[in-house]
């Protein structure tokens, strides 16, 4: 029988495990900390009000990093939550890597954010290009405000039309179902746009069910031999464990993570800096890496 750290490595039939190796870091995350003003079931941190399982991050602990990235020509900082804007140290964390790099916010875009309206406007002169991804997870609001709470619907929408009066780049997040069209979907949230004072040509970005932390969802396992057949050169380059790190708060302790999907595996814990995490090759174990596998996968 294997070893846990054996089945890292090794699929359940004694196959090499599939893997990437990084070729460059494009982007850096940051995870701001678990806690959020919602607490959605499916939500793939387990976010909720006060929730510890990641601690929430200070300018302080983001100021090396920062520093270490610029010095390996990063290109981009994207920031996740929970809700990056209960944090209160994060307008200023915000604006202090906005005069490095063009950044991305990921947002549930209600109170937290409108009542930080202020704040955000005065990151308008920012150096270098702030940009925002607020989730919305169906074109109806019922079924939207089911998931994540009453009235949680309408007060996105705000966040949308405010961010982009503020003069902001902003995307919405949904969630996508198997065997949807998608097309037709995306055609439902653009009449909402519209409906809502909205650009009609705003992105969309889509998602699959991840699962909660530390659920286990049956998936086919990825070997080495899948990679190949499955997989070229240049497609493994556009997982994002090849071109991208996220650092979380775990314990008061800031560590460099696989990737923004596996943070509740500390398999994927790459280290305390980026240059401990260089050349440390990610195999691909979690339930979640199958979705890059088969259906392609960037947060950004």
């Amino acid at each position: 029988m294997k070893t846990e750290r054996e089945s890292l490595f090794r699929a359940a039939d004694g196959q090499p495990r599939g893997y990437i190796d990084a070729h460059t870091l494009d982007e850096l995350w940051f995870h701001t900390g678990t806690a959020c003003n919602l607490a959605c079931p499916f939500c793939l941190e387990g976010s909720k009000p006060g929730d510890t399982r990641l601690d929430r991050i200070t300018l302080e602990d983001v100021q090396p990093l920062l520093v270490e990235a610029c010095a390996r020509d990063v290109r981009q900082f994207s920031f996740t939550g929970g809700e990056p804007f209960i944090v209160k140290d994060f307008v200023r964390i915000l604006r202090h890597a906005a005069s490095l790099r063009p950044c991305l916010v990921l947002t549930n875009g209600t109170e937290p954010v409108l009542k930080r309206l202020d704040q955000i406007a005065s990151l308008r002169d920012s150096r270098q290009p702030i940009s925002f991804r607020v989730s919305i997870d169906w074109p109806e609001r019922d079924r939207h405000d089911a998931g994540r709470g009453a009235g949680t619907f309408d007060a996105a929408l705000e966040g949308v039309r405010s961010l982009a009066a503020l003069g902001f780049a902003v995307s919405v997040a949904r969630q996508a179902e198997k065997d949807e069209d998608g097309a037709a979907v995306d055609d439902v949230f653009r009449e909402l746009f519209v409906a809502n004072g909205i650009e009609r040509g705003t992105r969309i970005v889509s998602f699959p069910d991840f699962g909660t932390p530390g659920s286990a969802f049956d998936v086919p396992e990825i070997t080495e031999d899948c990679m190949i057949r499955h997989h070229t050169a240049e497609s493994r380059q556009q997982f994002m464990c090849a071109y991208s790190r996220m650092v979380i708060k775990k314990n008061g302790r800031m560590r460099v993570y696989a990737c923004t999907l596996v943070d509740d595996d500390e398999d994927y814990d790459l280290g305390g800096s980026l240059a401990e995490a260089d050349d440390r090759r990610v195999y691909l174990r979690h339930h979640r890496c199958y979705s890059c596998f088969a259906y392609g996968a960037s947060c950004s």
